[in-house]
Parts: structure tokens; C-alpha cells; sequence
């Protein structure tokens, strides 16, 4: 059984974003009355951002902004500050050149559309990927594996000959769930989540992600 797609997520892998939607909740939840300690953690972090405002809202109601209004708020900013501050990953553009040199390749993640379309072009990475997906066109966000699911119909792939690359929890447990081989890039942080013990691979950075790795699980898993 070989590997014959790749699915990439994108806040926190190929982007630093992670770092730029804390900064920007910790602004506008901290506004709202949201208790900033709890907040430093990320417990969030590979949700989809509608089910971070609800998440937020159930334990600090606020008055004033409607969860819609909120949720534009953090848009709004994430935006910006991937267009003033952010940075690609090491290693990002060398991974997703590694695969689509072994098959098609397509973004799945729990940003809104036009936020993903955003930040690939202002990075000049919209024209790497055959196709994009977001999960606020799914009915469940991760660690539902929905939107890997869309991801690999799209590529007309069948989901147990996909790869996904990931760096959050909640992403490698859609993975997972959706039975696709798995990635994992998570932060010193999140490493000891339990979580990343299901990845078939766990790495500190796309820069480890080797030749010989691919060409074992695209080519000879075939064989075995």
C-alpha cells in the first residue's frame, strides 16, 4: 500500500502563525474579560476559530461583540499580522516540493478560506497545491477528520494512501482517525501530548523530513 497524496496543514507547520493567532487572541479574549493565564496555554490551538469563540465564551460570557463579530476581530488580525510579522518555517517550501514531486499535493486546515488564500499568497505559495479546504465547510472541525476526508476526495486519492503533515494534536487525531499516515511536527511544548504517540513520524522541524523517508513510504510500502 503506498502512499500517493499529500495533505499539509498550514498555521504552525509551514507558517509561524500558531504564534500570531495566540497573540491575537490574547488581545481581543483579553479584552473581553477572557482569563489571560488560561488563555497562554493555546488548549485551542487546532480548532476551528468559530469553535474558539464558543470555547472561550462558555467560560468567560461576555457582553458587547457578537461570537460572529468576535470571530471577524481575530480574522482581521490574524491577517495582519501574518502580513507584518510572519515568517515561513524551515524547511516548509523544501517539504512541500519533496512531495509534490512524488504526487499531488493539497492544503487542508481549520483557517477560514480566505484567511488560508491570504497568507499562501502572501508567501507566493498559492500555486503549489492542487486544491485547498478549510474546515468551516465541514460539520465537524479537527480532531474530526473531515476536512482530510474533502481533502482527499478532492485528489481523487483514497484516504489510507495519504499523507499528512501536522504540527497540532488535534490534527494528527483527524489524521488518524481518517487511517492516513501521519507527520507530526509539534513545539518542544506539545511534544509529550499524547496525541503525537499515534504519528507514524514525529520530527522537530520540516527540515528533518528526509528523501529516503518518502521514497520508503511513496515506493517500497508497495512491496512490503
Amino acid at each position: 500500500m503506498t502512499i500517493q497524496a499529500t495533505l499539509f496543514d498550514m498555521d504552525g507547520l509551514l507558517i509561524d502563525s500558531e504564534v500570531l493567532w495566540h497573540e491575537a487572541e490574547l488581545e481581543i479574549f483579553g479584552a473581553l474579560g477572557v482569563n489571560l493565564g488560561e488563555a497562554a496555554n493555546r488548549s485551542t490551538k487546532g480548532l476551528y476559530v468559530n469553535e474558539v469563540v464558543e470555547y472561550w465564551y462558555a467560560r468567560y460570557p461576555w457582553s458587547g461583540p457578537s461570537a460572529s463579530d468576535v470571530v471577524a476581530m481575530l480574522l482581521d488580525r490574524v491577517g495582519e499580522l501574518v502580513e507584518t510579522k510572519g515568517r515561513l518555517l524551515p524547511g516548509a517550501v523544501r517539504a512541500i516540493e519533496l512531495t509534490a514531486a512524488r504526487g499531488p499535493v493539497a492544503l487542508a486546515s481549520s483557517t477560514p478560506l480566505f484567511l488560508i488564500e491570504r497568507c499562501l499568497d502572501h508567501f507566493g505559495l498559492g500555486d503549489r497545491f492542487v486544491s485547498l479546504h478549510s474546515a468551516e465547510f465541514e460539520p465537524f472541525g479537527k480532531p474530526h477528520p473531515g476536512v482530510f476526508l474533502t481533502a482527499a476526495a478532492a485528489l481523487n486519492v483514497a484516504p489510507v494512501h495519504c499523507l499528512v503533515l501536522e504540527d497540532s494534536a488535534a490534527g494528527v487525531l483527524a489524521a488518524k482517525a481518517g487511517r492516513m499516515t501521519v507527520v507530526a511536527v509539534p513545539t518542544v511544548s506539545d511534544r509529550s501530548l499524547a496525541a503525537f504517540s499515534l504519528a507514524d513520524l514525529v520530527l522537530s522541524s520540516l527540515e528533518e523530513l528526509s528523501e529516503e523517508w518518502l521514497n520508503e513510504h511513496f515506493v517500497a510500502l508497495s512491496t512490503q
